[in-house]
């Protein structure tokens, strides 16, 4: 499934890849929570414009790029659909990611998100380095953290809103508050989310 609809908003699920693991995430935890979201393949913009098609924008309060793998590895693919979606609606457009753009890309692609991307929420996980990588099992290991706190950090200059999140149960009480220092650090929100399962 390409589009799917959670609350209010319509989210666009771009691929199954991710450059983490984690272990709490919704695809390991309870296939289909939203529906079948594993892609056969992944979907080009052309193909998701035409799905939009489909669906009366103006029902929607945002646009969300989310899935069951990292919306930024088809970074190409996000913009073109979120610029469109621009040009024909004034929902909001957020991405959820997990920040790893930058390592991806080996470069600072915050500034292709100007104008574009109203929102961008940053998992952050947990309050360290090495209890992310520790839960995360990225790819990039870790330096991915310092990598997604620069990565917030950087986005705010050219997002309206910047959040990193966690999500409750899955870390200690005492390190949603350093969780919240980091973001304050940052300059960035901190949205501690329920955990689904």
């Amino acid at each position: 499934m390409i589009l799917y609809e959670v609350g209010s908003g319509l989210y666009v699920n771009l691929t199954n890849r991710c450059t983490n693991s984690c272990d709490f995430c919704i695809r390991v935890q309870k296939d289909g929570y939203y529906g079948d979201l594993w892609l056969e393949s992944e979907p080009d913009a052309d193909m998701i414009i035409k799905e939009l098609a489909d669906f009366d924008l103006s029902k929607y309060t945002e646009l969300v790029f989310c899935g069951y793998g990292e919306p930024t590895l088809r970074l190409d693919t996000l913009l073109e659909v979120a610029k469109y979606v621009k040009s024909v609606s004034d929902i909001t457009v957020r991405i959820n990611t997990n920040g790893h753009a930058n390592l991806i890309y080996g470069y600072d692609v915050t500034p292709e998100l100007d104008g574009v991307i109203d929102e961008v929420s940053i998992s952050l996980n947990t309050a360290d380095a090495v209890s992310y990588q520790k839960i995360c099992h990225c790819e990039f290991g870790e330096d991915a953290y310092s990598s997604l706190l620069e990565f917030a950090s950087l986005a705010k200059s050219h997002v309206k809103k910047v959040m990193l999140s966690v999500v409750k149960t899955t870390i200690p009480d005492e390190d949603i508050e350093k969780c919240q220092e980091i973001a304050d650090k940052c300059g960035v929100l901190l949205k501690v989310r329920e955990f689904i399962n």
